[in-house]
């Protein structure tokens, strides 16, 4: 009885770890200030006093309690990819507290990323016609698995530079894997988007609205954020490249249609990285040139910055339900082109502000 009445009504288990999250963020920012586990104000971030950086820890434990609690029919092979989930929380928690070199970092992502893909078996095996491909070999299997998830990992690491922005992008994200999981009958799928976003609205609260008790997410927050969508986008793609969905949910153009979705951070992070090679610096030298970067600098605030980088997204994600069964490399060069199009509107608008102030000097 229990099991049917919370797979009837799923969204309460959301709302349950919503309020285990309520129960634990305090605990954490104590400890957090306690321990000092802490940022101080520095020339890359714009707040005052020092605020805890570990707010991926909460995300983690009420999450992953809540999908252990409620979820009555786990998927196969679950406890690698909540090993794999675990881990890759504990690399980001590291790399908060003493930060860590890119390259260590990376291995410490990729170890993570073993569990997900070579234990749990969660990766990518068809390419759905892109290149003429089809069904990949094992190797290739692997390899590509782990470059998107590397890349999907540090493309959500990098976004989250604004108040709110990284965990309502995840919250946005995880809502429409989780319908779309239930619609297809995927529950387990389903559930663990649910309890996320419950984990992620607690967090949200925190970061936006705190005050004496704001938190930030940390790389704690962000890896395991990004590990959670990569599983989902790998799923996602698998089930509709085997038909393993009623045909009025399958999507010809998935592996497009996941890009799509995730466009925000995806391009940003393409756009940085070349921008940074071009200028003779390494891609993970960090800077002020993210998009929520250039948006502050048109004058808005954290909030309206998040709710600007939200709204584009709730439009890319409409571009990707229209165009579901479009050629995918059809519908990647509109998302792409749509993207830069914005983004020149963008620099358009701070140049036009540029030139502005230095008329009025």
């Amino acid at each position: 009885m229990i099991q049917t009445f919370f797979l009837k009504y799923s969204f309460l288990i959301g709302l349950i770890s919503f309020f285990l999250g309520l129960i634990g963020m305090p605990v954490v920012v104590r400890i957090a200030k306690a321990k000092g586990f802490v940022v101080r104000p520095n020339k890359r971030m714009s707040h005052t006093g020092e605020v805890p950086n570990v707010g991926g820890l909460n995300i983690c434990f009420s999450f992953m309690l809540t999908y252990l609690l409620f979820e009555f029919n786990q998927m196969s092979q679950s406890q690698f990819f909540l090993i794999g989930l675990f881990a890759i929380m504990a690399v980001g928690f590291i790399d908060d507290v003493l930060i860590l070199t890119p390259i260590a970092k990376i291995l410490g992502e990729t170890l993570a990323g073993i569990a997900l893909i070579g234990f749990a078996d969660i990766r990518l095996t068809h390419l759905h016609g892109i290149f003429g491909v089809e069904q990949i070999g094992i190797i290739p299997s692997y390899l590509l698995s782990l470059f998107v998830l590397l890349a999907i990992i540090n493309a959500i690491n990098l976004i989250d530079g604004v108040d709110g922005l990284a965990s309502g992008l995840g919250m946005l994200y995880c809502i429409f894997f989780a319908i779309y999981f239930h619609l297809a009958g995927e529950i387990s799928w389903s559930i663990l988007g649910i309890c996320m976003v419950g984990a992620l609205a607690v967090f949200f609260i925190y970061n936006v609205f705190g005050n004496r008790e704001k938190i930030f997410m940390g790389d704690s927050g962000s890896l395991l954020l990004g590990y959670l969508l990569t599983a989902f986008v790998f799923h996602f793609c698998e089930i509709n490249a085997y038909h393993e969905v009623p045909e009025v949910l399958h999507m010809s153009a998935a592996p497009a249609v996941a890009i799509c979705v995730l466009t925000v951070p995806i391009y940003d992070t393409i756009r940085v990285s070349l921008t940074r090679i071009k200028q003779h610096r390494s891609p993970f030298e960090p800077d002020k040139n993210h998009i929520h970067h250039l948006l502050l600098r048109t004058g808005l605030n954290h909030i309206q910055t998040t709710c600007v980088l939200l709204s584009v997204s709730v439009l890319f994600i409409g571009l990707a339900i229209l165009g579901r069964n479009w050629n995918p490399w059809v519908l990647l060069i509109i998302d792409f082109a749509l993207a830069t199009a914005l983004t020149l509107i963008l620099w358009r608008i701070l140049n036009k502000k540029l030139y502005s102030t230095d008329a009025n000097r």
